[in-house]
């Protein structure tokens, strides 16, 4: 069983309550030897200090718009070997961290990645992808249980997704963190392919798993919708100078180009941007990538240089006693109570609330550190299963069980 220390480093702006509750998932993990590094803005510190997590971890005060320089202020204040990130809109499973980092057993494996799941918390928003030097993914073929391990080939990456992935701390000093000049989009892309020139393995590992809400920030709104497209039109021509040929430039910023448009056009058929948001939107993109084409690469490495302060281990981790709660909408407040005492006693509790219906299931995690499925009795929770299924409240709530097993423990149940 892997052993060594891990750092799991959090960056956070302007979003104080969501912090809170991925730090609250975080707390839930079943490993038992690693330490939290919250890199955040004045906000994000109060939230911190309500909800009593200033002597649990250590924090980083950072309140600049670049998540690169901020997550390399979080690998200098990191202890551990292994350097996991998270972003702060979302969520772990418990057994993420343990399962991501197990992999570096292998002294061959220099990073690892797992899968990650949307909004809906059940359907994936990221599974495994290879990229190319113009920052163009394809989908990578794995399993849908075991890890496996995958080397870069010349021009190619294995990519992994910045609100899931892990490293090892000494690789990530050797190649100089992540380079500032993304402040946002394609960060962890650039690391990547920075990793492929360095000796190292990538394991993916399907089950370590994280549910990704997509929380509004400076760059968009809380339904994805782009309030500026500047920083993805300069990242991508900061990605551009560094990894491309020349040659290449023109064709990937059309593809560029393309790809907004479509986007912008979507949401405005959608209801959700006006017309003339697209015209600005599209020069706001333009605009970023001329910026991008004249920005500085890379930034000083002496910070990642210097021995980090003490590991400062998050105490009360590791596995939990799990307990379900199951019953129908109508008695959420009843579930919803003893959900809150049953957490609070310390265990690990998932709540299954149905409805009478064929609605589609949902998953999230609520603040008080607690899982809530609902959906109809007679829906689907699987977005490939079928659309409807006869079945009882016992035999649903098994096989709802059933799915959860390999990600979280669900063997004792409470009707």
């Amino acid at each position: 069983m892997h052993t060594a220390p891990v750092s799991v480093i959090v960056v956070s702006r302007a979003r104080p309550a969501e912090l809170a509750r991925c730090l609250a998932g975080v707390a839930l993990q079943d490993h038992m030897d690693f330490e939290v590094v919250v890199v955040t803005d004045p906000a994000g510190t109060a939230a911190l200090r309500r909800h009593g997590w200033t002597a649990r971890i250590k924090i980083v005060a950072f309140d600049g718009d670049n998540i690169s320089e901020a997550r390399n202020r979080g690998i200098a204040a990191a202890a551990g070997d292994i350097c996991a990130f998270i972003d702060d809109d979302a969520v772990p499973e418990p057994t993420w961290l343990t399962r991501l980092t197990r992999p570096f057993d292998d002294p061959r494996v220099a990073a690892a990645g797992g899968f990650v799941r949307g909004r809906n918390g059940i359907s994936f928003q990221w599974r495994a992808h290879l990229v190319d030097a113009t920052g163009r993914t394809t989908p990578l073929a794995v399993g849908d249980t075991r890890p496996s391990l995958h080397a870069a080939a010349p021009g190619r990456a294995v990519k992994t997704e910045g609100t899931n992935m892990a490293v090892r701390r000494d690789v990530l000093c050797a190649i100089g963190g992540f380079d500032p000049a993304f402040r946002f989009y394609m960060d962890e892309t650039d690391l990547n392919m920075r990793l492929a020139g360095h000796a190292g393995l990538t394991a993916i590992v399907p089950l370590a798993q994280v549910h990704h809400g997509v929380a509004a920030s400076a760059h968009r709104r809380g339904d994805r919708v782009p309030t500026s497209l500047r920083e993805i039109g300069a990242s991508t021509a900061v990605f551009l100078r560094k990894h491309a040929p020349e040659a290449d430039w023109g064709r990937a910023l059309q593809a560029l180009e393309t790809q907004q448009r479509r986007r912008l056009l979507r949401h405005m058929v959608g209801g959700a941007l006006e017309p003339r948001d697209v015209p600005r939107l599209m020069t706001d993109l333009f605009e970023g990538v001329e910026a991008g084409m004249h920005r500085p690469l890379g930034a000083s490495t002496a910070a990642l240089a210097e021995p980090p302060p003490p590991f400062l281990r998050l105490e009360d981790t590791g596995p939990r006693p799990p307990c379900i709660l199951a019953g129908w909408s109508w008695q959420h407040r009843r579930l919803m109570r003893e959900a809150r005492d049953a957490a609070g006693a310390g265990a690990l509790v998932t709540v299954f609330r149905f409805s009478p219906t064929a609605l589609y299931h949902r998953m999230r995690f609520d603040p008080g550190g607690f899982w809530v499925q609902t959906g109809g009795l007679f829906g689907r929770a699987e977005r490939e299963s079928t659309l409807v299924r006869v079945t009882g409240f016992a035999s649903r709530l098994r096989a709802e069980c059933n799915r959860l097993a390999p990600l979280r423990p669900v063997d004792t149940l409470l009707f």
